[in-house]
Order: structure tokens, then sequence, then C-alpha cells
């Protein structure tokens, strides 16, 4: 019987010692020469037998030689179960099962030394299985009812080997350890190599943008918080300073990685796990740029360490408990090592400072004159809706423009393109592979432009690699601001061409209606000079500055690329355009000011009874807007964006002449 009870325990029923899967394992009830009290001891030693049996046949199900892989692929499809960190489990599994069967072996030598040995004694030798064997058993049911596969494998072992039980600890370390093997490959080939060898999507790093950002935005709350209009979720991207990447407008060629946070363990830091993403995304991109000649002389983006930093993982592999000081240490010396070899690449061989120059000059309009010859060349072109022929009026004006203000920098110039999205080009498009995804612009693609100006863009060429740092997302941001500074250069430039009118006419006799005409205008270019003031020295000037002064404190390219990112989202907070109420009450003054003088240009002399009722509204509605701007400009208190618009509220109020007039310009 004691041979009965071994090959049971091995996995292997016989007559006496019976098995179902409903019961497992256990003592035939019609013997009658067993003793209650052996009976119990042996359906004690049956529970044993019944979870081996039942971890040989997982093991079996999920494991295998070559030649049984498409019979596993069938039952992994039907159990729902798959992957090499499933793999690595059982691999972990059967090794710690191993001293149960070398126990097995030992006490059949030891009966066969001894016959008169008894069951208690197989009792004693297998007591150690005992506290084990559930505890594992745990874990397996656990992974089989939730269907938990890749990282999350490691996760859940890591939870269980927390426990107080020594040996049920030291086995799970055991099983945790064969799974980090896997998990380290996968870092050697993504980390040095830039490839994601994840068929099965277990790793926690994979292709494509993350889901979770757009739907937690979408959440935020729109409630009023009694600021002039100004609701939670504005306030909070204002003091966040951050911006979604919108990922609709990321080109269709680059790929893109993200985190699958579901994937990442605990142990593991979203930090140190950022740190991994960035190191494989710099070493992809280098390896996907291979005809490149800059390829050769910038060499290996790892500095040719990789077999050092590879030796280094593999001793991390060996360390039987792992340990996250060696782990995120070894992360941050690669990191660094990319990091600092991107710095170099970025700002020494690819002129990153003169390439922010010339984002600055042409986007944030660095380049005033460039622009204030542009719009005088534009502007019968612009004032209309466009057509199919504006875009290439368009970049001839640009460029004659930038010829009298004698900018002829032939390499520069061909990497400049504006375009004009009307409703033709935008349907084109549709139709085309952006189909579905948002148009980068504010007006609708089935809806033609009130004028080409609404419709204006700027397209730069970034050159390898700066492409990493200029995404298209952030160049749509610059976009956005582009069309803002234009529009608020533009009126002033026609605010201008009114005061050169008006001294024309200067030593004529003037009625009252001129008056009111005239000091309307004195009141709309003090509001806009001052506002354009602000726009270009307090915000442009001074992020500018700050953020080249980041730039060389640092080797480091991740700190340039939050500086960069951070300076960007400054501007879109300080510029208002996030700030609803605020960019909405300036478009209107910039409407009604453009209103104004066109209103002034079509009558050289004095207005008629209609010009007069035109001028009429247009002062009452300046007078209406310039007081609402100034109650938002004083309404907001104790919060981040307060100083941005104290700033603007103090060019605009520097004399108290605003206060004076009760907050509101234009009146006679």
């Amino acid at each position: 019987m004691i041979h009965e009870l071994l090959l049971a325990l091995s996995g292997y029923p016989g007559t006496i010692f019976t098995c179902n899967k409903r019961t497992g394992l256990q003592v035939s009830q019609d013997l009658p020469f067993l003793h209650p009290s052996e009976i119990s001891v042996l359906n004690r030693l049956c529970k044993l037998g019944s979870d081996y049996i039942r971890f040989t046949e997982f093991i079996e199900q999920h494991t295998g030689h070559v030649h049984q892989q498409e019979h596993l692929t069938i039952q992994a499809s039907q159990t729902g179960l798959h992957g090499i960190y499933l793999r690595a489990f059982c691999t972990g599994l059967d090794s710690i099962l191993q001293p149960y069967r070398q126990t097995l072996l030992d006490l059949e030598q030891e009966f066969l030394t001894d016959p008169h040995l008894t069951i208690s004694h197989v009792n004693y030798k297998l007591d150690q299985f005992q506290l084990l064997f559930p505890s594992v058993m745990v874990v397996v049911e656990t992974i089989k009812s939730q269907k938990i596969h890749g990282c999350r494998i490691l996760e859940m072992v890591y939870k269980h080997s927390c426990g107080g039980l020594p040996p049920v600890r030291v086995a799970l370390e055991k099983i945790l350890a064969v799974c980090h093997g896997v998990m380290y490959k996968q870092l050697a080939a993504w980390m040095l190599h830039g490839l994601l060898l994840d068929q099965s999507e277990e790793f926690f790093v994979k292709q494509g943008p993350s889901a979770g950002g757009a739907v937690a935005y979408q959440e935020e709350d729109e409630d009023d918080l009694g600021l002039g209009g100004l609701s939670g979720k504005q306030l909070r991207e204002l003091q966040d300073l951050r911006l979604v990447e919108e990922e609709n407008m990321l080109a269709p060629s680059l790929q893109q990685f993200s985190l699958r946070a579901e994937m990442l363990p605990s142990y593991i830091p979203i930090r140190v796990a950022e740190k991994i993403l960035f190191v494989g995304e710099s070493v992809q991109m280098f390896e996907n740029h291979n005809h490149s000649p800059s390829r050769a002389v910038s060499g290996s983006i790892l500095k040719h360490q990789e077999d050092a930093f590879a030796a280094d993982l593999h001793r991390l592999k060996q360390q039987p408990l792992f340990s996250l000081a060696d782990f995120e240490n070894l992360i941050d010396r690669i990191r660094s090592s990319v990091a600092e070899h991107l710095w170099t690449l970025m700002v020494e061989e690819s002129e990153l400072l003169e390439q922010l120059k010339i984002i600055k000059d042409f986007y944030l309009l660095g380049r005033g004159e460039l622009y204030q010859v542009f719009i005088d060349l534009a502007q019968h072109m612009l004032k209309t809706p466009p057509t199919a022929v504006t875009e290439h009026d368009v970049n001839v004006a640009f460029q004659q423009a930038a010829h009298k203000v004698l900018l002829d920098d032939d390499n520069l110039l061909p990497l400049l393109h504006l375009t004009v999205d009307y409703q033709g080009k935008d349907n084109k498009e549709m139709v085309g592979p952006r189909d579905g995804t948002t148009p980068p612009q504010d007006i609708s693609p089935r809806e033609v432009p009130p004028t080409g100006w609404a419709a204006l863009g700027l397209i730069y060429k970034v050159q390898w690699p700066l492409h990493i740092l200029f995404t298209p997302a952030v160049l749509e941001k610059y976009n956005v601001v582009f069309r803002y500074l234009l529009s608020v250069r533009r009126v002033q430039s026609q605010l201008q061409h009114c005061w050169a009118l008006q001294m024309q006419r200067k030593h004529l006799k003037s009625s009252q209606t001129d008056a009111i005409k005239w000091r309307l205008r004195n009141h709309m270019a003090f509001l806009i000079d001052n506002l354009q003031y602000y726009l270009q020295v307090d915000v442009l000037e001074s992020q500018f500055s700050q953020l080249l002064q980041q730039i060389n404190s640092t080797r480091d390219f991740e700190s340039i690329r939050l500086a960069h990112d951070h300076f960007l989202s400054n501007l879109l907070a300080q510029s208002f355009i996030l700030l609803k109420p605020v960019f909405h009450c300036l478009n209107e003054i910039l409407e009604l000011c453009h209103n104004f003088c066109s209103l002034v240009s079509q009558s050289v002399a004095s207005l008629d009874e209609r010009g007069t009722a035109q001028l009429e509204i247009l002062v009452t509605g300046f007078r209406r807007q310039s007081s609402l701007l100034f109650k938002i400009l004083s309404s907001v208190r104790n919060h981040q964006i307060n100083s941005d618009l104290a700033q603007l509220l103090l060019r605009l109020d520097y004399n108290k002449y605003y206060t004076q007039a009760g907050g509101t310009l234009g009146s006679v």
C-alpha cells in the first residue's frame, strides 16, 4: 500500500487511491483493513497529491516542446491563458515542485531499506508541503479564474509572496525570479536595440497612443466658478500649465509608444517606467534612421555601451530577489547616457537654439518687419473667403515680403510654407489618410472660412532629429498662437493706417461725428497697442529667455523637452488662448476694431447717416466689450492665472484712466 501511496502522490492513482475531478485524490471507502485514523492521515496526504496533480496538469497545459505548440495554441485560445510570462510562471512552478518529487524518491528508498516504516513517517516527511501547496494553489487558481497574463502575473506572484510564511515566500520568490527573466529580456531588447518583442501584449510598453488621457479630460467638470465664466476645467488647465497632446494630429508615419499602465507591476514606480519608455523610443528612432548621413557621424546613441549594459541587465536577472534600488540605478545610467547623447545631438550638432530662434521669428512673429510687409501684400488676397489658388498666391506674397526685408536665406525659406485650408481642399483630404481625424483648424472642414486670415497656417519642415521635439501636435499649438498673434498685429496695422488717414485730414474742419470717430480709434489703438506689448514683451520675450536659460543650464534632453513643453504651455496660458472668457472677449474687440477700420477706409470723407449709425453700433459694442474685459481682468483673485491677468490690466490701466472711466473705453 505504501508504494500505491507514493505512486498516487506522484500523480498516478490506482485502486486504493482513486482520483476524480470533483473530490480529487482520496482513499477508497471499501477497504476493511484501514482504521479511521489511518484513513484521516491518508486523506490529508491525498490533498497534497491532488494539488500536485492539478499543478502538473496546469504546467503541461501551458508549456511543452516545439512539436506541441500548435496543440498548446488551441488550448490557450480555449482557456484565454497564453504568453511567455505564463510559460515562465509554469517553469518556476515546476522548479518548486522538484523538492516534492525528490522527497517522494527519498521515501521510496527509505521504505525499500526499512519496510517497517509507517504512514506517519510519510506524513512527517511531507509535512513541509502542507503549507506550501495550498498557498501556491491560490495563485494558480487566481490566474486561471481571472485570466491573468503578461506582467500582471508578476504583480500577482509578488503580492502573494509578501505573506508571513517563510516556505511560501521563498517558493514564490523563486517563481518571481524566473518570470523576471522574461521581463529583463524584453527590457534588453527594448532599451538597447529599440525592439518591442511583445506579440501577446504582455509588456508594460506598447505601440500606439495612451488610451487614458482623453477620457480623463472629458470627465473634468465644467462647473462655472463665478470668475467671469471661468470653469473648473479651464482653471485646472491654466494652473497645471500642461496640455494633453492631441494624438490625432500626429502624422501616421510616426510610430508612437506609450505605457500600458495595467501591466506595470506596483513595485516598479511609474517614474522608472517612463524612463524605460524614453530610452526605448530614443534608441528606436536611431535604429530606424540608418540611411541618414548624420547617423554615421553621431554613432551609437548608447555610445557603444550596449554590451556593458546588457551584462548589467544579465547580472540583475541572476539575482534571486528583485532590488528596486539596483534596478533603478541601472535604468538611470542608461537613461543618462541616452539623454546626454540626445542633448549633444540636438543642441550642438542640430543647433537647437538656432531652430528655436527660427520658430520664434516666424511662428511668434519675431520678424515683425517681415509680417508687416506681408500683411500689406496679402491683405487683398485674404480678406475674402479662400479659393483653390489662394494658398499659392499667399506663398508668393510671403516670398516677396522676405525679399523686401532682405531675408534671402536659400536654406531657410524652402522649409517654410503657408497653408490656407479652404472647403475644397479639406474635403479632398477627408477622403485620404486623415479620414476620421480632427482638422487642425478651429473651422469645420464643411464650412467655408469667412476670410483667408481665419484659415491661414504655417508649416515648418523640421529636420531629423528635431522632429522628436517639434512634433506635429507641438507645431499645431504654435499655429494656434501664430494665428492669434497675426490677428492682433493685423488689427494694429489697420488702426495705424487709420491714424495716417486722420493726419491727412487734420487741416480740414471736423464735425462732431469725426471727433467721435477719432476718439474711438484712439481708444482702440490704446487697447491693442498695450495688448501687443503685453504679448510680445511680457509673455514671449520673457518666456523665451527663460527657455534659453534652462537649455543652457543642462545637458539632459528630457530636461530640454520638459522646458520646451512648459514654454509652449505658458504661451497658450498667458496669452489667454485657454481662458475662454478673456479670449472670446479679445476676439470680439479685434473684430470691432477691424470693422471700424473698414468703415473708415471706405469713407475717407465725413460719414453719411448710414456710416454714422454703424459708428454708433461700433462705439456701443466697444464700450460693452472693454467693460467686460475690465471686469474679467479685475475679478479673478487668489489663483495662479491672476498674475497674468494683473499684468495685462497693469498695461491697460497704468495711469488709472481705465479705472476712472468706469472700466469702459470708447466713451465720448
